[in-house]
């Protein structure tokens, strides 16, 4: 009875949201809808070339440096960012992780720290498995994409029977993959010792939409992976004064320009240790330690991150060792849109004229802060889709936004996009079609004719058709959730050793991935079913919240969780990081699991 009255109160509940939702004025849902629609993100994943080479290529990781200050610029929340390790084959993953907290970053960057190195190496390797990674675990609202770290050289393992020819059709697949799903690939090659294949890299970039740097030292990789975060971000890199260390501290002025900045991002990048303080345009300090102002540090660099700071100068004092030369940038990250206003709908042909508007929105709403635009310029970026020739012509900076005119030149198809720059910054609008050559259809904001628009909306109807539509759904929704945990996915990998308890002997450890189960999975499926290991079939594993697994004895009994003995006949919870020790009776063996998302 319980059981029939909450289905009934949910089955009425949902009818009256959906009344609701339907009557709802109808200037308001578009606004939802566009304020959800300009959310934007990053989802990154870092890629890095572990093996050998780097000895001499990268000799004190400071690749690992550069990939810890790029997720350190990114915002406080709500980027995602994942990590690949590679030779030739992948050593150490971490999955698609959402950034909440500073504990989130501070995750990332011990991963990174606890990074070794390996023989061989296979490019295609790690940029195919950061494909696989973004398929898996991007969100559809981000702007994805791949940053490698690698001097673009192979060395395969010639017990494998590798060759190039099928390292470059994985590549090949990798990168076709990238280009269907919009994903652009940066490439760093490092060149320490002079062996970097860039070509390789600026070929992949290329393919890609990405950009291709080279670095002959180390020290340039925080400065170049500032300048990846900027172009994916289209924000410009600021440049401040840079100072040479006296053992004193010295003034550097931070302009914050307006009150539309989300964060500062200030990058100190230097040989040695540095002491920062900082001041805010009232002449406070500033604690870099507060929901205000943050201050990381690593090796080779140091990171202020101001929270919607106050407009004005702000002043950092820097004191570094005698000598030592301080580099600083600037980075502001704005939630700001370029949205062009309607066209209008019709057969367009050469000679006509086409009024353009275009403004920057915040949350789906004109941006009140107008003084943004003061210093703005704006470009119109025409295409002739049809000979493939671009051309640039001005627009006029309104004070509140930018306009213009754009007169068809031939009976061709153009796409049209306005792009608006300053500083620090600089957005694009999303492309507007023309269609001039006689075809069906043209223009990109189809319009509805005057006499549909007349009649009224037939309320009656819909109403009718969502209570209906409900009623069935609710059925299906227990179905549904029945059906959801049975073919529920994982996350993350394994990594999987055998210990022969007669000699104490441990196996290579196996990376397992698990995104290709669901539902459910035997221990003795992980082991690729070896006969010898059949007792292991006892032990389940099933999806459960956050990201963690139960492995569940269906036979009952104990296993070792992190040392300690535990009952596995009612499920034991895994979570990232935790280790397992299953010992087997019948082949003198012992299964040891490390559980990674």
């Amino acid at each position: 009875m319980l059981r029939t009255r909450k289905i009934r109160w949910l089955s009425g509940t949902m009818v009256l949201l959906a009344i609701l939702t339907l009557l709802l004025p109808q200037t308001l849902l578009p606004q939802a809808a566009a304020a959800q629609a300009q959310t934007s993100g990053i989802d990154a994943v870092l890629v890095a070339d572990v093996s050998n080479s780097m000895n001499t290529s990268d000799r004190d990781k400071i690749s690992n440096e550069a990939m810890k200050m790029f997720i350190d610029m990114l915002p406080v929340q709500g980027d995602k960012v994942g990590i690949v390790a590679y030779t030739d084959q992948v050593e150490r993953e971490k999955a698609m992780l959402e950034i909440q907290s500073d504990a989130d970053k501070s995750s990332l960057k011990d991963f990174i720290d606890q990074l070794g190195r390996g023989p061989y190496t296979d490019v295609s390797v790690g940029v195919a498995e950061a494909v696989n990674i973004l398929n898996h675990g991007a969100d559809p609202s981000h702007s994805p994409m791949i940053v490698l770290l690698a001097d673009g050289n192979n060395d395969f393992n010639k017990t494998k029977g590798r060759t190039q020819a099928q390292s470059d059709a994985d590549l090949a697949k990798a990168v076709k993959e990238a280009q269907d799903q919009g994903i652009p690939v940066y490439t760093i090659g490092l060149n320490a010792d002079g062996k970097l294949n860039k070509n390789a890299l600026a070929d992949l970039a290329q393919q890609t939409g990405g950009k291709s740097f080279i670095t002959d030292t180390p020290d340039d990789l925080p400065q170049i992976l500032s300048e990846i975060f900027a172009d994916h971000a289209k924000l410009n890199v600021v440049k401040l004064p840079s100072v040479t260390g006296n053992g004193s501290y010295q003034e550097v002025t931070v302009n914050v320009p307006n009150d539309s900045v989300l964060e500062a991002n200030i990058s100190i990048m230097s040989s040695k240790p540095v002491e920062v303080q900082l001041t805010d345009p009232s002449g406070q300090a500033v604690d870099l330690k507060s929901d205000a102002a943050k201050l990381s540090t690593s090796k080779s660099y140091s990171l202020v991150k101001l929270l919607k700071p106050q407009e004005g100068d702000w002043k950092l004092r820097v004191k570094g060792a005698p000598k030592d030369s301080i580099d600083i940038n600037l980075l502001f990250n704005y939630d700001l849109q370029l949205v062009v206003d309607p066209i209008k709908t019709k057969s367009y042909t050469k000679g006509d004229k086409v009024d353009l508007a275009a403004k920057l929105e915040n949350g789906g709403q004109p941006l009140q802060d107008n003084d943004l635009y003061k210093d703005m310029k704006a470009t119109l970026v025409v295409k002739d889709v049809d000979t493939g020739k671009s051309e640039e012509q001005p627009l006029e900076n309104t004070g509140s936004g930018f306009a213009g005119t754009f007169e068809v030149p031939d009976n061709h198809n153009y796409e049209l996009v306005i792009r608006a720059e300053e500083d620090s910054f600089y957005r694009e609008s999303e492309p507007i079609t023309i269609n001039a050559s006689g075809a069906a259809g043209s223009g990109s904001q189809p319009t509805t004719s005057g006499g549909e628009q007349d009649k009224p909306f037939p309320w009656l109807p819909v109403i009718l058709g969502v209570i209906a539509l409900i009623v069935v759904g609710v059925g299906a929704w227990f179905l549904m959730g029945w059906l959801k945990r049975k073919n529920r996915g994982f996350v993350g990998q394994m990594v999987v050793e055998i210990r022969d308890e007669n000699t104490g002997d441990k196996s290579y450890p196996q990376y397992k991935k698990l995104v290709s189960f669901r539902g459910r999975f035997h221990l003795h499926q992980l082991l690729q079913l070896d006969p010898e290991l059949k007792e292991t079939e006892k032990y389940v594993f099933t999806p459960s919240n956050g990201d963690r697994i139960i492995i569940r004895n269906t036979a009952g009994g104990t296993l070792e969780k992190s040392g300690r003995a535990v009952d596995a006949s009612s499920g034991v919870e895994l979570k990232n990081g935790d280790r397992l020790s299953i010992p087997l009776q019948q082949a003198d063996k012992t299964i040891l699991i490390e559980y990674l998302v």
